[in-house]
């Protein structure tokens, strides 16, 4: 795990100059793996989770406040989660060149996420990584 965390925070500081205004209110946990519930969370089917499909990250942005109201609010001070998952990683990608590749890969395509982007607009970008 010591490992795979100094791999994260390496690429969390190697990211370009840019993302760096939009990064003080985002919170990077690294865990082992998804459990169940975020899985369906984040949209996986009872069968999907049956074959054994997974998340290498998640974006979870902030929770609301309880009293909000439907007010403007500015979600700037709130916090936003984002979850990279070790096993999934280490199960998909065995050589470690291409390990810290494609986490550096899934770090990018979730702070996306926190700028705003769906999956739909990431996939032309596969290769920029």
């Amino acid at each position: 795990m010591k490992r795979f965390c100094r791999i994260v925070a390496e690429v969390m500081e190697t990211l370009p100059p840019e993302f760096e205004p939009y990064l003080d209110n985002v919170v990077v946990d690294v865990e082992e793996e998804p459990d169940e519930a975020t899985l369906r969370r984040a949209g996986l089917t009872d069968d999907e989770i049956a074959d054994g499909e997974t998340l290498l990250g998640l974006f979870d942005p902030m929770d609301l406040p309880s009293d909000y109201a439907g007010d403007v609010l500015d979600t700037h001070a709130l916090p936003h989660r984002l979850r990279i998952f070790k096993r999934p990683h280490e199960d998909e990608f065995d050589d470690p060149a291409e390990l810290e590749r494609q986490i550096r890969k899934t770090v990018i395509h979730e702070l996306a996420h926190h700028f705003g982007y769906t999956d739909d607009d990431l996939e032309r970008w596969t290769t920029v990584y």
